[in-house]
């Protein structure tokens, strides 16, 4: 494998001194690029533009092409494993993601298939491979997974949801059902990823939407144990990858989730992430967090709340710098530019 030209990224993962604050954005590839809008279109459909190698690498590529990107992060969805599982999954416009089916009982649980990631999400695999091909070295690739509490959610409730009363239910009245169920999407998230990584990813991250719907004990109980499990095999298996846990709305367990074994924490934009340095310490890194909405402002006041969120982390290592969640559909891709710029002017 050629070696990386540009590792800022990992060696702020590993809180090493670095010549400027790297900068990735989660949900680089994405419909606020025209390039990446006329090929959905191409694809003909989300899930074929996913289930296609050569569309997804093409996906990955454009924001890396254009941007002057500290990493690549792979194009796919978290709902893949469930898909895999035998769901069904397919997307609405303008309604999201829906399965054909659910797991609401033991019954709906057994019938799920116990995935082998290497052969049912070969697609994702074989697209890893072209990615890495076509960085040829130049930034690190960033591989993932939706956390088990966040596929759970969307397996029950059949699709996303805004009050997710089928999985809150389930969890205070069948939680034997939720607990089998998040141990099955333990093993297949820690499959998975191993996967990802032994293909040519250079680190990891899971990807927890829906961690803060939960009370802060129902979050450690139902979410973090399991992503801290997953880590802990990741790190046993793969000794140096560095993964990244991203739990939205939960800074109530940052200190719990700093003592999860991960490399870096991700944090949302409602969150002080000079508070939340202060508390971790040098205990991991930390990824985030500027409001996505701010991408919304002129140059002047992105590059000013830029300069701000840096500030507020302090002269420590080990700071990514990102937004606090996914970049909105539609952004104007200069004030992207805009942004990048401003976070690389200074240390």
């Amino acid at each position: 494998m050629k070696p990386i030209q540009n590792d800022r990224f990992l060696k702020a993962l590993r809180r090493e001194p670095v010549d400027r604050t790297p900068i990735w954005i989660m949900r680089q590839a994405g419909r606020y690029l025209p390039e990446y809008r006329a090929l959905r279109e191409k694809a003909g459909s989300f899930m074929n533009l996913c289930q296609t190698p050569e569309l997804a690498c093409e996906a990955t590529m454009q924001p890396i092409r254009r941007f002057e990107l500290d990493a690549a992060i792979l194009f796919s969805d978290i709902l893949t494993i469930p898909d895999a599982m035998g769901l069904e999954l397919s997307f609405t416009q303008g309604e999201g993601p829906k399965f054909a089916k659910t797991v609401r009982s033991m019954h709906d649980l057994k019938a799920l298939k116990n995935i082998d990631a290497k052969q049912d999400l070969s697609y994702v695999m074989q697209a890893v491979r072209l990615i890495k091909q076509e960085l040829n070295g130049k930034v690190p690739l960033i591989g993932f997974s939706g956390s088990p509490w966040t596929l759970a959610t969307y397996m029950i409730e059949g699709g996303s949801s805004k009050e997710f009363n089928l999985a809150k239910s389930m969890l205070y009245q069948a939680p034997e059902i939720l607990q089998a169920l998040l141990s099955q999407l333990s093993q297949a998230v820690f499959d998975y990823l191993s996967a990802q990584i032994e293909v040519g990813v250079d680190a990891v991250m899971i990807f927890d939407t829906w961690g803060g719907i939960l009370s802060p004990q129902a979050y450690r109980s139902f979410s973090l144990a399991y992503m801290r499990e997953i880590v802990a095999k990741l790190k046993a298996k793969h000794e140096n990858i560095p993964v990244i846990l991203f739990s939205k709305g939960c800074a109530h367990s940052l200190d719990e989730m700093a003592d999860s074994g991960a490399s870096a924490l991700g944090i949302d934009w409602m969150t002080s992430i000079g508070a939340a340095r202060q508390q971790v310490g040098g205990k991991v890194a930390l990824q985030g967090n500027m409001d996505p909405a701010v991408l919304y402002a002129d140059p002047d006041k992105i590059k000013a709340e830029a300069l701000r969120v840096k500030q507020e982390f302090g002269p420590h290592p080990g700071h990514i710098f990102n937004l606090g969640h996914g970049i909105h559909p539609d952004v104007n891709p200069e004030h992207v530019a805009c942004l990048i710029e401003a976070v690389h002017e200074t240390l």
